[in-house]
């Protein structure tokens, strides 16, 4: 073995530094080796997969779970409202049947409808007298707050307060003085007074919201003549009843009428003074102030670019007004939606069509799904950590086949493979290198091939394989004789084989020209002696060619050929070899290529072995191909069709 150089010694000092790590070369050689890196990540997606489906699962249960207690609160509230409105109906069907009620409202009909009654003489009328002392009774009942009698002609026959008489009652009331004077009795939605009442500082206003329930007066034929109606604070009952079943920090049940306004008081009264919805003042409230409508942000950390006017209706006011929903199939959504102070919330609506308006029961989104926003922040956690594992597993195995790349280049280029000492690189092929070597006991010259670290696939090792397996079955004199075959422990394949001195046919002509017919025929025999053995044995080189067959020297006889680099060899009828070629589409090399090779890779056999045998023949005995104008397809194509020169 020859003295090594200095830089063969630097790289060894490379190699036994790399290996010197504690545990770097069996971590390094068992991880990629066995690709453990798969279970684990395999696992991870399969975690994943399964969180997200638990996740999806239990987020779609909270939701079912939240639709169905939106649904039960306000079918709740919707049915004590409709409760109590019925009782206010009936309240007033009694009270208009009441004949001492009843008899002085028809005398006021039947004077206002012989004409020429003015507004102070049903003032100062005995019948109106007498109706006052029989209503104070109704009127002074908890949550009244006068009466008003009209008749058909939308004339105000007598009120109290008495400022009204003469006046047309249906301005705002229209539907409900129709459903009245038709024969039906009825509440109103609530709407701003026309006189002073009462408002909840202890003053007098104008526009306080009041409601109205009415019932129609009959005379004796059964005609509607009028109709009485009791005026009725809604903060005592209407939004009390609303207000009953909130649920948690922010749930609210209000009402809303056609447009969009509110009729009953909101939860978030302060809050909506905070935000500049309500004048911050002790008497203003939201009951027919407030607007329903979508600001774009939350009011609470931003300001809306957009005019109150411009912004359109809450997704919840916009689709019970158009849509009109029943208690029975009532609106829902628990996906999320603004509200008018551009909360993100979730709610149930349904429209009263009997009374002309709307109830909707929310929830800020936040708290009806904090348990759900929990799962989710441990579920992206756990999902960040395990993307993390997943990213450092990847990144250790891509390390690893890094390191484990290094070392075996480290060792190529310290020239130490094993017990061969590298000594020269001597050719090159489609899998590896080929390198004049020497065994350290034996001192023989030797040629190794090696499979180079960038081209260490699954097929490549296989194929490698292959080689030196069917290879090493053939003993004939004229094919290349391997001595070893092995891997190194930092992973290298490679085998050995008797190292030749000479030329590669190829080389020859090149050198030399056209060889005589005798030594092309000395050259050719021994070709056939080596292919005679492959092909009893069921085995097929396909890759013919001349660079493939040596001219040396072998016990002082010269011109001895070897027949060498069976990497293409076939097993004829082996599906284990078919399978391992089936990526080559065209096996061989053009220039001495079969023509049923050409036409189906699988369709070779041994006489495909002669026809290369003979291109390279008329190599030898010409200096050149058979074929070789144009580019591959046409040579390949001039195989099939044209007939040589």
């Amino acid at each position: 073995m020859e003295p090594q150089s200095q830089k063969s010694r630097t790289s060894i000092r490379k190699v036994r530094s790399l290996l010197s790590r504690p545990g770097a070369l069996s971590t390094t050689r068992g991880f990629v080796r066995r690709n453990l890196w798969v279970a684990p990540v395999a696992a991870i997606v399969a975690l994943v997969f399964a969180a997200t489906w638990v996740r999806a699962r239990i987020e779609t249960a909270i939701q079912d779970q939240k639709k169905s207690e939106l649904e039960t609160l306000l079918r709740a509230d919707v049915e004590a409202l409709t409760l109590w409105l019925r009782l206010q109906q009936d309240n007033a069907t009694v009270m208009a049947g009441d004949a001492d009620i009843r008899r002085p409202v028809i005398e006021l009909a039947e004077y206002a409808a012989a004409g020429g009654a003015t507004s102070g003489q049903l003032r100062e009328a005995p019948a109106t007298k007498t109706l006052e002392a029989a209503i104070k009774p109704w009127i002074d009942a908890p949550g009244y707050l006068g009466f008003v009698v009209f008749n058909p002609a939308g004339l105000i026959l007598a009120a109290e307060p008495d400022v009204l008489v003469g006046q047309n009652p249906r301005m705002g009331n229209e539907e409900f003085i129709d459903k009245v004077l038709s024969g039906k009795a009825s509440v109103s939605r609530p709407v701003p007074s026309r006189v002073m009442m009462p408002d909840e500082t202890g003053g007098m206003s104008v526009g306080v919201p009041v409601m109205f329930v009415a019932a129609p007066v009959r005379n004796d034929k059964s005609e509607v003549v009028a109709a009485v109606a009791l005026r009725i604070s809604p903060s005592h009952d209407f939004t009390k009843i609303l207000n009953v079943a909130r649920t948690g920090e922010t749930g609210e049940t209000y009402a809303f009428d056609a447009g969009g306004v509110l009729l009953s008081s909101s939860r978030f009264e302060d809050q909506l003074k905070e935000i500049a919805l309500l004048p911050d003042r002790p008497d203003a409230h939201s009951v027919l102030s407030l607007e329903l409508r979508d600001p774009g942000v939350d009011l609470r950390t931003k300001r809306s670019q957009l005019a109150r006017s411009k912004q359109p209706l809450t997704h919840m006011a916009a689709d019970a007004v158009k849509r009109k929903p029943t208690l029975e199939a009532p609106g829902v959504n628990v996906k999320g939606y603004r509200d008018y102070r551009g909360v993100e919330v979730i709610g149930a609506w349904t429209w009263l069509a009997d009374y002309g308006f709307g109830v909707a029961t929310e929830i800020d989104k936040d708290e009806a799904f904090a348990p759900l926003f929990i799962l989710r922040s441990v579920f992206w956690t756990l999902f960040g950590l395990l993307a993390l594992v997943a990213a450092l597993l990847l990144g250790l195995t891509l390390l690893a086949r890094r390191l484990e790349r290094k070392m075996r280049d480290a060792v190529i280029e310290a020239g130490q493979l094993g017990q061969y000492a590298l000594e020269e690189k001597i050719g090159e092929g489609g899998m590896g290198s080929v390198y004049r070597a020497r065994h350290a006991m034996l001192r023989r010259p030797t040629a190794v091939k090696l499979l180079e670290p960038a081209k260490t696939t699954e097929t490549s090792v296989a194929r490698f394989e292959r080689e030196v397996q069917l290879t090493s079955q053939l003993n004939h004199p004229n094919t290349i004789t391997i001595y070893d075959y092995g891997r190194t422990g930092e992973g290298i394949f490679y085998y050995a084989m008797e190292y030749l001195e000479g030329f590669s046919l190829d080389a020859l002509v090149q050198r030399f020209g056209p060889l005589p017919d005798g030594r092309v025929i000395h050259i050719l025999t021994q070709v056939c002696g080596s292919l005679v053995e492959a092909h009893a044995a069921g085995l097929i080189h396909r890759d013919i060619k001349p660079a493939n067959i040596m001219l040396t020297r072998r016990g002082g006889v010269g011109d001895f050929v070897k027949l060498l680099d069976f990497g293409l060899v076939k097993a004829v009828d082996s599906q284990k070899m078919r399978t391992l070629t089936a990526a080559d589409a065209i096996t061989g090399t053009p220039l001495y290529i079969a023509p049923e090779t050409v036409q189906d890779s699988e369709g070779s056999d041994a006489r495909s072995d002669l026809y290369s045998l003979g291109a390279v023949g008329y190599f030898l005995l010409t200096g050149r191909p058979v074929f070789d104008t144009g580019g591959v397809m046409e040579i390949m194509k001039a195989h099939v069709e044209k007939k040589p020169i």
